[in-house]
């Protein structure tokens, strides 16, 4: 692990390599798992102010599941999350366009619409954070779903944390990452 301002960054996270190849995995982890993706509990707030936003960009299946579940729910297992179609099947803020899911509040955000792109998990994924009152600890979540990202970030030669250096200075800071970076260079 390396300490970074306050964090824990699992190794993984600088040996892995990883670039999402929404060609070959036409956004599967939107759309498969067992439950929606995580939130904190300020996103949830967020997600009911931008509903009315951008309830046009999503689909008929999508709009039943918020309506009937909320913005937000609780899982099975206490954690809030973004609320699923038909079970836990696919995200129900996904959209798609021409076979690959996309998120409706980052199209949204895209559009100038909302200014906020879509729930930090999503956006550092495949980083998941595992949150303690003192620290956080920023672990490589493996998932076969996401092969051929792992493939695709090996021939580009992208680290992980490379690859997600825009929502990791989102969620900590730039100070933080530039802090990350030379952690690794003297490693």
């Amino acid at each position: 692990m390396i300490e970074v301002q306050g964090t824990l960054v699992h190794e993984d996270l600088i040996s892995e390599s990883f670039v999402c190849n929404l060609n070959k995995c036409k956004g599967i982890c939107c759309i498969e798992g067992d439950a929606g993706a995580p939130l904190d509990h300020a996103e949830t707030a967020i997600l009911a102010d931008i509903y009315p936003k951008i309830k046009h960009l999503l689909a008929p299946k999508g709009i039943i599941a918020i309506e009937e579940q909320g913005t937000s729910v609780v899982d099975i297992d206490g954690d809030l999350t973004t609320p699923c179609v038909d079970g836990n099947k696919e995200c129900a803020y996904v959209t798609f366009e021409g076979g690959i899911t996309k998120c409706a509040i980052e199209k949204a955000y895209e559009q100038g619409l909302v200014d906020w792109k879509k729930p930090i998990s999503c956006h550092l994924y495949p980083i998941r954070i595992t949150q303690y009152p003192e620290f956080d600890v920023l672990n490589y979540d493996r998932w076969h779903i996401c092969s051929d990202a792992c493939t695709f970030g090996r021939e580009l030669k992208v680290p992980v944390y490379q690859f997600l250096k825009d929502p990791l200075i989102r969620k900590y800071g730039l100070e933080w990452y530039t802090e990350l970076e030379e952690s690794v260079k003297n490693t």
